[in-house]
């Protein structure tokens, strides 16, 4: 295949990408969005296997089927509930690419005479090489911490603020040492243990409830990464699918961080959750109990429901006899509608798509402040796995580690159901006020199994 083949195909490659985030911003495009971005990184792989510049095709080939393998035996295994994890794991596999792509860069640069582009390149390599480094463990931690085998408490260590002040300083002198030196082992080496030390401090330090945003922000650093290894690789595709991803996922965390009322700054640097955490013994009062079979005749009672959905629901695959309880209600005349909370789950859009794969009409389907009016007008609300989200100490207690966060104010509405397992705390690890609320009620057990009797009971 010729440059100017390979070049053309690019465009294209491009081209779709741009296609593709275009169409993964709507619900009902999301489907051909997918399939635009599809096509574009197969356009873009054969584009580059084949490029006059490749060699050793047959290694390549035997790589990506090992690779392909891996991914379409996982992408078949994984839950809804375990994609957050699998996409944070995905970014450490970007950062960590990055890193060796700089490394080899570094290695095997050729001859480059030009002392200005010698620099250049140099530099190109040096932060490349970090960005990847800090999203490697960073990623890794976020994973770790989704996955449960990490404490999803914030890491809190002395004067934390001034030691990742400290490690980006440090990287600074060493990248002039490295530039100066014309390519110190010894400065990148170093710097390399520092982005790991501060990826995994970053993260470590960021508490359960911003994971959402922590998962964004990972999504931004890996393109970011990828866009340096393009430099690196002097391939422009690379570049600007790269800069895309960054500045997409950079768009997003923004988005989420107004959504909270949080400062993007601070989330980054682990401002949130570490404030006076409120104790899960404080004492609000009894909680009330319900049934299955109460909560359906309260439902049959109401002209307007809103449903709560969170990542309780994820687990226990509540969303489709959810979708059947809404249809039953629907033809019995009652307004149903959802409220999804814009960090409900763990990763952005989570609840977005557990309703559409249970095909839950998208017109039903709103956003918080569409719906954060209405709650004084309706009859029953269903909190179904959702907990922090719903909490109204956001809005009550200055104290609280999730104070300031805009949530669902569900406890407006005439009749509260809460669908919980036990009275545990979200995870946030921040007690809800809303349980021990009178209006509220509390339906113990499996999610699942509570819908699908309430289903019965209609």
């Amino acid at each position: 295949m010729s440059a100017g083949l390979v070049q053309a195909a690019y465009i294209v490659a491009a081209v779709l990408f741009i296609m593709s985030l275009a169409g993964l911003s709507k619900q009902e495009t999301a489907r051909a969005g997918n399939y635009y971005g599809i096509t574009g990184m197969t356009i873009a792989l054969i584009a580059t296997i084949f490029s006059p510049d490749s060699s050793g095709l047959a290694w390549i080939i035997v790589a990506m089927v090992i690779g392909g393998g891996i991914g379409i035996h996982y992408a078949k295994k994984v839950e809804m509930t375990e994609m957050p994890e699998l996409v944070a794991i995905l970014h450490s596999f970007v950062g960590l690419a990055a890193v060796l792509v700089g490394y080899n860069s570094y290695l095997d640069h050729g001859i480059i005479l030009d002392q200005a582009l010698l620099n250049i390149h140099l530099v190109e390599v040096f932060l490349g090489v970090f960005i990847g480094g800090v999203t490697f463990t960073g990623s890794i931690v976020a994973f770790c911490k989704l996955r449960g085998i990490i404490s999803s408490s914030p890491l809190s260590i002395p004067h934390k603020h001034k030691w990742n002040l400290a490690a980006i300083i440090a990287s600074l002198f060493l990248m002039m040492i490295f530039v100066n030196a014309e390519g110190s082992m010894f400065a990148l080496m170093v710097m390399t243990l520092i982005a790991f030390a501060f990826g995994y401090h970053l993260v470590a330090s960021i508490g359960g409830a911003d994971m959402p945003v922590v998962v964004s922000m990972l999504n931004s650093y890996s393109g970011w990464a990828a866009a340096a290894a393009g430099f690196m690789l002097a391939n422009d595709l690379l570049i600007v699918t790269g800069a895309l991803v960054g500045s997409s996922g950079a768009i997003l965390s923004y988005i989420m961080c107004k959504a909270m009322n949080r400062s993007f700054i601070s989330v980054i640097a682990g401002g949130f959750g570490q404030e006076v955490v409120i104790s899960s013994d404080t004492d609000y009062g009894e909680h009330r109990e319900t049934n299955a079979e109460d909560v359906a005749e309260m439902l049959k009672n109401s002209k307007s429901v809103i449903i709560t959905p969170g990542y309780g629901m994820a687990v226990a695959q509540a969303q489709y006899p959810v979708h059947e309880i809404t249809e039953k209600l629907r033809a019995q005349g009652v307004e149903v509608r959802f409220g999804i909370h814009p960090v409900a789950g763990r990763l952005p859009g989570h609840m977005n798509v557990l309703l559409a794969e249970a095909k839950v009409p998208y017109d039903i389907v709103l956003e918080m402040d569409e719906l954060n009016d209405d709650f004084a007008q309706t009859d029953t609300v269903l909190v179904i796995g959702a907990n922090d989200t719903v909490n109204p100490a956001a809005l009550e207690d200055p104290n609280s580690p999730i104070a300031g966060m805009p949530v669902l104010e569900v406890w407006h509405a005439q009749n509260v159901i809460v669908f919980k397992r036990s009275m545990n705390t979200g995870y946030a690890g921040v007690q809800n006020p809303l349980f021990f609320k009178e209006n509220t009620q509390m339906l113990f057990g499996d999610a699942k199994e509570s819908v699908d009797a309430i289903s019965k009971a209609l």
